[in-house]
């Protein structure tokens, strides 16, 4: 074993073991999460989180901001998603304990650094719930899609609720079925009839603004590789998984991207996909193969609902790991006796998202995660850049980039996402302010 790898095990080891509080109690064992995942299970958590949030709810904004450009969006979102893949990585190794990119810039940033991170990511990804429920109720039937929203949420945070087990043998289920809906959209859309260069655009909407702008839209559908560092105490061997789980995760859904998004370009065109609230339905339905559409519209639901789970399954940890500390109420600060869950945050996650979903609106709903969620990976990508040279497994320089170019895409969202992205910043300093004093008038 290397020097690196023996000191970031023994590090992995005291983060786990050793969950401080800010008055500096250390946890019960009975009180921490069990550790169960494997890698298998952690990239098939990783694809359940992204597939589905970008291929069925981003590409119709993506594509008015940039036209038939918008690959060259996913391209740069793909490049920001590895820059954040391997910070949150080796950090994820580092810290192998609840809480994400809380934990970390925590522990390399500042306390401070820490509980925004938390708050960017607890109320960006409520809002990724929000759409994710929302894109699960329209593509099942528009008039109803704000109660199916509610009933997949419920149903979903019962499945955390029963153990994170239950939660990767369903996804594994649940990924499979979206992969063979793809698969019917890509051979839909290439071989219905319909497929032509002469469906493209060449001119650009919004010039290279557009661009950017898509590029920060489609980062919507790389983040879900978030959960496997917020679930980092729950996965086994967490230094070598972790690592090994993003990437791999990560690169399959950018290929899978690419085919799909190529092939539906091709068959309805930039305006069509930008119009419709779900392109990808349209695109089989334009062709030959229309009578698959329902395989369609069934797979989309399904794969909002594995978004779904592994969502609220990342919030619930985060909330957990920031009750810990008293950042947010104790109360919140509780794992189930028997399931060994986050149980009262997972509850309080669903009831909250439930509200937001009964009167959010869908592209409005992305634009405000993707901001809050590119905040959250800026300072991630800032604590790897914090780490020392036996830490590391990435250059320092790709840790640099990610911060950059989160919030250059961040700043060219729509106005309305950058406006509640300030809202959400300044709210989130407030709540720190007041809770610091708290915990030092009980210090």
């Amino acid at each position: 074993m290397s020097l690196r790898d023996g000191g970031s095990r023994r590090l992995a080891c005291a983060a786990s073991d050793h969950l401080r509080t800010e008055a500096g109690h250390v946890s019960e064992p009975s009180r921490r999460l069990a550790r169960r995942l494997t890698t298998v299970d952690a990239v098939v958590i990783g694809l359940g989180a992204m597939i589905g949030a970008g291929v069925f709810a981003a590409p119709g904004p993506a594509a008015a901001a940039a036209g038939s450009w918008l690959l060259l969006g996913l391209a740069l979102a793909a490049v920001v998603a590895y820059a954040n893949a391997t910070s949150s990585a080796q950090l994820a190794a580092l810290y192998p304990e609840a809480g994400g990119t809380y934990v970390y810039a925590r522990e390399r940033l500042g306390d401070y650094w820490g509980f925004l991170a938390g708050w960017s990511f607890v109320v960006g990804k409520t809002a990724s719930l929000a759409a994710m429920a929302l894109t699960f109720g329209a593509y099942l039937s528009a008039s109803l899609a704000r109660p199916l929203g509610v009933g997949a949420v419920v149903t979903m945070a019962t499945v955390n609720y029963l153990g994170v087990e239950k939660t990767a043998r369903l996804t594994r289920v649940i990924v499979a079925l979206v992969f063979a809906a793809l698969a019917v959209v890509v051979a839909a859309a290439l071989l219905g009839g319909e497929a032509s260069t002469a469906n493209l655009v060449v001119e650009l909407p919004a010039g290279a603004w557009g661009v950017l702008q898509a590029g920060g839209l489609l980062f919507f559908a790389f983040a879900g590789y978030a959960r496997l560092a917020t679930l980092g105490e729950e996965v086994r061997d967490p230094t070598t998984t972790i690592p090994r789980a993003i990437p791999i995760a990560l690169g399959i859904v950018v290929v899978v991207y690419v085919v799909v998004l190529s092939s539906v370009l091709l068959a309805i065109g930039p305006q069509q996909m930008a119009d419709s609230p779900a392109p990808l339905a349209d695109a089989v339905a334009a062709g030959r193969w229309s009578a698959l559409t329902p395989v369609v519209r069934v797979g989309a639901a399904i794969a909002a609902g594995g978004v779904l789970l592994s969502l609220l399954a990342g919030i619930s940890r985060t909330v957990l790991s920031m009750a810990r500390r008293r950042e947010l109420p104790g109360y919140l600060d509780a794992v189930h006796p028997k399931h060994r869950t986050p149980y009262r945050a997972e509850a309080t996650a669903a009831v909250v998202v439930s509200a937001v979903v009964l009167v959010a609106d869908l592209r409005g709903a992305i634009g405000f995660s993707s901001f809050a969620v590119l905040t959250y990976y800026a300072l991630a990508n800032a604590s790897a850049w914090r780490l020392a040279d036996a830490e590391r497994r990435w250059p320092r320089w790709l840790a640099g980039l990610g911060v950059g170019l989160c919030l250059l895409l961040a700043v060219t969202l729509p106005m309305v996402a950058v406006a509640g992205g300030v809202v959400l910043l300044a709210s989130g300093s407030l709540v720190w302010i007041v809770t610091r004093r708290r915990r030092q008038d009980r210090s």
